[in-house]
């Protein structure tokens, strides 16, 4: 079995950590991505969130775009309705200037932000998140007729397109959209709560070919932390639960270490919540990481699997993802390739 893996990089801020020097993490962990052979990288997009520096997708993109040559970059995702339509279109245009055929646009329609930060960027609705789209592509290619006020004005540079786009989603909502309008999906598995598969299911069923997606292309995003024993895999995987039980109790603060969740007083509500959000996670040595990924992709079809490592320690983040390339390099080899259901 054969499938494609990427990163999705949230550029999280470790406690003690400047959010600048997680900038230069990312550096760090997107060329050692394409050393270790993942196929794309895609950087999200959040504001006013402490935890996660990753406010500028476009700037880091650009940088990462330098650093690497052969790695797709991409956005996981530009959150559509907090920008101009005309400002994501000239954006991706010309990083698709600079790395022809590297880059991806992928767009999502929730906020990334809380409802100040929501106000202070003059965010629209992700009710809006169609007409914006539609906007776009006609802004990109001059397509509003004369009679229009946008006729006429130009998205530079104007000799290139812009990039494949792909639809983020966590709950299927969007996977027909998608599917109707020739575009990539994306599930972020790795923070929803829902079995991919019927929005998987739903997007390969309405699938309408399009010049960039010739057949339906899925990509599932899912959580993993790697390590050399299960010990230390276990150990790491306490950031997570205390970051996740954060977010749900609405506190926004920088990824905590392993020894900070260990010390944190956890009820027995608390405690039984985050067991069961572990098991939305994928934690282990290289070889069980490698055969739980794979089953994942047998059993959902995704064409590709977008990992993404809150890890405390940056050497140790940069670690995981390198022993799961390389235990899913090993496995491949001894297997029989499949063709892509998309």
């Amino acid at each position: 079995m054969s499938f494609d893996i990427s990163v999705l990089d949230l550029v999280p801020v470790p406690s003690g950590t400047a959010p600048s020097q997680a900038l230069r993490d990312t550096l760090d962990l997107a060329q050692a991505a394409q050393a270790a052979g993942y196929t794309r990288y895609w950087i999200s997009e959040h504001h006013s969130m402490p935890a996660i520096a990753s406010a500028s997708p476009e700037v880091l993109l650009s940088r990462i775009g330098a650093l690497t040559d052969t790695l797709r970059i991409g956005s996981g995702g530009i959150m559509l309705p907090n920008h101009s339509p005309m400002r994501v279109a000239e954006h991706f245009k010309a990083l698709e200037a600079l790395y022809p055929g590297r880059v991806d646009l992928g767009l999502g329609r929730a906020p990334g932000s809380d409802a100040r930060a929501n106000r202070a960027m003059h965010a629209s609705s992700g009710e809006h998140f169609v007409s914006m789209l539609d906007e776009m592509l006609a802004l990109s290619g001059d397509t509003y007729p004369a009679d229009h006020p946008y006729h006429g004005v130009r998205i530079m540079p104007d000799d290139v397109g812009l990039p494949p786009i792909w639809i983020l989603g966590s709950s299927g909502a969007s996977a027909g959209f998608a599917a109707e309008r020739g575009f990539g999906y994306s599930f972020a598995s790795h923070f929803s709560p829902m079995d991919p598969n019927a929005a998987l299911a739903d997007y390969r069923n309405r699938f309408n070919p399009s010049s960039d997606f010739a057949r339906p292309h899925t990509i599932l995003g899912v959580s993993v932390i790697c390590a050399d024993t299960q010990a230390e895999a276990q150990r790491l995987a306490q950031t997570v639960d205390l970051m996740w039980l954060r977010l749900r109790k609405g506190e926004f603060a920088a990824l905590p270490s392993p020894e900070e969740a260990a010390a944190y007083p956890y009820s027995d509500f608390e405690r039984a919540a985050v067991d069961e959000n572990r098991g939305r996670h994928i934690i282990g040595t290289p070889e069980q990481v490698a055969d739980k990924l794979a089953d994942l992709a047998e059993r959902t079809a995704a064409s590709e699997l977008m990992i993404v490592s809150n890890i405390h320690d940056a050497s140790a983040r940069l670690r995981s993802y390198t022993l799961v390339a390389e235990a899913l390099a090993a496995r491949q080899d001894r297997m029989p390739p499949r063709s892509h259901a998309g």
